[in-house]
């Protein structure tokens, strides 16, 4: 098979934006003014956090999701529908259980109107070349989760793709299945023993990204954006051992855990704007109960760490670490810098203090750093009765949010509010309440260690 051409361009993105209009009519936008291109001969990893809309975004470029702004082209022309040049890989294989392997990998031949001899026949080859020789007339009930995500594959790789997307293909895979599939795949693409030109794969695992990836997109959220676009020049197969793997992974955690400073304002400078005359947003608050904010200070006691060896040391994912790291940033109990964390003097002295000492401790960097608790503590203070409807809050909410994301806000709010002992909550009524009538005196910090 001849060598993929290097660096034409696919898909390139201008000014992407997405937005869904709520039924109170409330616009709330998913992602702004994203431009990026795909150039064939490339694996380009997607990441970011939950909610950076990341599979939004892969959908948009395989036209299964339209853009509410901006355009997008193919091969230089803008795109109308679905992608032609585009397949998808879904995180499950969503097969048809009533179809045998070789049917199901027949479907999307099937779809573009190839006679059964010709479907069959590129089937088969498919089959053979992703390791499934032998189980084509196998059910899949009849299969590992790993042999049907390989049907998965199959089923896409069949229709000869220039562009294959994968939308965290190995994530619902045991380790060592997952870690299997993803160097059978880089042997497929880099022995040319698929016809695709460009793979596309979003994911939430930050060495997967670097195992596989030429160059990396990672988005931020609320609303989603481009942060940093960059190659990774380490040659394959990659070791994860060496200095080099480390670095590209910790740069990838530096910006991730520095969500207001972009990597592409240190390349291209963006020009001043205007400031927006709407209400500022509320920024997004990670959905963690303060105990996991506790087991991450407790780790770190008297520790300079390296948020990437922490991860491993929890066994935690992107999605599962970034959170309690962003949460226990967001009220100064830890501190990042060029990648390494470590538990601020206020982080110290929560891990020192007692039950009582810890509780004064958040509700104090509560009222002082969360925009909502304040917001909510104002109306109840505000109120004869300190009571409010959760109604109240969730209207203002769904101003920035949609609905489901709106009452996930309140409720990580109400939680840390409880866990402060600020305000509570009437499951009954529905209705918020203030459990501490009066400001505490500041904390002294010396006052705390034991």
């Amino acid at each position: 098979m001849p060598a993929k051409t290097k660096g034409e361009s696919l898909v390139r993105l201008l000014n992407v934006g997405k937005a869904y209009r709520q039924p109170n009519g409330q616009v709330i936008s998913i992602m702004e003014n994203i431009n990026l291109e795909l150039r064939t001969g490339e694996i380009v990893a997607l990441l970011g956090p939950s909610g950076s809309g990341k599979s939004t975004l892969m959908r948009i470029i395989t036209g299964l999701v339209a853009p509410t702004s901006g355009q997008v082209l193919y091969r230089e022309q803008p795109m109308q529908g679905l992608n032609p040049g585009a397949a998808i890989v879904f995180q499950s294989s969503a097969l048809y259980p009533w179809l045998t392997v070789l049917e199901n990998v027949e479907l999307g031949l099937k779809a573009l109107g190839e006679g059964p001899r010709s479907r069959r026949r590129k089937a088969l080859r498919m089959i053979d070349i992703i390791g499934l020789d032998g189980f084509e007339n196998a059910y899949p009930k009849e299969l590992s989760g790993g042999m049907r995500q390989r049907v998965g594959f199959a089923r896409a790789l069949a229709v000869e793709p220039e562009l294959l997307c994968m939308d965290e293909p190995f994530s619902a895979l045991d380790v060592l299945t997952a870690e299997n599939l993803r160097f059978e795949l880089l042997d497929l693409w880099l022995e040319h023993k698929i016809p695709t030109q460009s793979i596309l794969i979003v994911t939430h695992h930050i060495e997967e990204a670097v195992i596989l990836a030429d160059r990396i997109i990672v988005l931020g959220s609320n609303p989603g954006r481009v942060r940093a676009d960059f190659p990774v020049t380490l040659p394959h197969y990659r070791d994860r051992k060496t200095p080099e793997f480390q670095a590209t992974v910790d740069r990838i955690y530096k910006i991730l855990t520095n969500p207001h400073v972009d990597e592409l304002e240190e390349l291209e400078p963006r020009p001043t704007t205007v400031a927006s005359s709407q209400e500022p947003r509320y920024p997004l608050l990670p959905h963690v109960r303060i105990g996991s904010i506790a087991g991450l200070l407790e780790l770190l006691e008297h520790r300079k760490e390296d948020l990437y060896r922490i991860a491993q040391e929890l066994q935690l994912e992107l999605d599962d670490i970034l959170p309690i790291v962003e949460a226990a940033q967001m009220m100064e109990l830890v501190e990042l810098k060029e990648g390494d964390i470590s538990v601020t003097p206020i982080g110290n002295a929560f891990i020192q203090g007692d039950i009582d000492q810890r509780k004064l401790i958040i509700r104090q960097q509560l009222l002082k750093h969360i925009r909502l608790v304040q917001q909510i503590h104002t109306f109840l203070m505000a109120k004869q009765n300190h009571r409010i409807p959760e109604s109240l809050v969730l209207d203002i909410l769904e101003r920035h949010f949609t609905p489901q994301e709106a009452e996930r806000q309140l409720n990580t709010a109400i939680d840390w509010g409880r866990y402060a002992e600020l305000f509570g909550y009437d499951e009954p009524s529905k209705e918020i309440f203030l459990e501490v009538s009066e400001p505490e005196e500041p904390l002294s910090l010396e006052t705390t260690a034991v």
